[in-house]
């Protein structure tokens, strides 16, 4: 009975173990292909911010800028195109037309694709830092 207890577990964590490589290397994949797409059209100021212990909504968030609404549109454009031919569709797409500030929603990880003048505005890195510092304090029972 104690060796079947054991092998139960031991093939259980193992699973759950490779489960976890598995979508860490998923959530790599995706972070990567976004990258470089934005990197490809030229897309500034490319920020990474990991937010899975922040919020269960995604994983990661991917914030960049584009000179214009030209830019910011087919930065959105080459990322679902990045994406498509990886097999993955897009929960989400929002801010297309306008172009001002456009989100690619995958999932595991989600583009901010802005102008400056809105990046600048909503201060997304601040307000995700913000959140990571309340996460912290609230974890410390501070």
């Amino acid at each position: 009975a104690r060796w079947a207890t054991w092998c139960r577990y031991r093939c259980w964590t193992t699973y759950e173990g490779i489960r976890s490589i598995v979508a860490f290397m998923e959530a790599e994949r995706l972070r990567a292909l976004l990258v470089a797409g934005l990197e490809e059209l030229k897309a500034e100021n490319i920020q990474i911010l990991d937010v899975r212990r922040m919020t269960s909504i995604t994983d990661t968030m991917v914030i960049a800028c584009g000179r214009s609404s030209r830019q910011v549109r087919a930065l959105a454009e080459r990322v679902l195109e990045e994406a498509r031919g990886q097999g993955l569709r897009p929960l989400g797409v929002e801010g297309l037309e306008d172009a001002e500030w456009v989100l690619v929603d995958l999932g595991d990880a989600v583009a901010h694709i802005m102008q400056p003048e809105a990046r600048e505005y909503y201060q997304l890195e601040k307000l995700w830092e913000t959140a990571a510092e309340t996460t912290a304090t609230n974890a410390t029972g501070g």
